[in-house]
């Protein structure tokens, strides 16, 4: 499946029905990064889970899948949405991509330098805090 380009945010949600109408609920990180402003029109494109991933398993292997969001040694402006498991805070990027940032608090907001990256997570290191 090929992803615009103009992507803004990718989120999995459910789809409430709401009276005469149906919901589907934007996260609020979304809201909060700054990825989308309530009051303004955005294009929505529902893709259903179970379609997407017969489509994926039937596609040509491209041998790496679907390549991170970062690099490393990049510098990124981050929020702290959660802990781990070990106390090391946890931010979500592009496509619901996790980033562990060591030292960090919930709701902190922090400048960092990716110093590690895998598949589906990142390591990141802070470089200046309370942003």
């Amino acid at each position: 499946m090929e992803i615009s380009e103009e992507l803004v945010c990718l989120f999995s949600a459910e789809i409430e029905e709401d009276g005469d109408r149906y919901v589907v609920e934007v996260p609020r990180r979304e809201v909060d990064t700054g990825s989308v402003t309530p009051g303004d029109i955005h294009r929505v494109a529902l893709i259903d889970r179970s379609a997407s991933e017969s489509s994926e398993s039937e596609s040509e292997p491209t041998g790496d899948g679907p390549q991170p969001p970062v690099d490393q040694g990049e510098i990124r402006y981050v929020e702290v949405e959660d802990l781990g498991k070990q106390g090391d805070g946890i931010a979500r990027v592009e496509r619901g991509y996790v980033i562990i940032v060591p030292g960090a608090e919930v709701g902190e907001r922090v400048k960092i330098e990716v110093t590690e990256v895998k598949s589906n997570f990142a390591v990141g290191e802070i470089i200046e805090e309370d942003l």
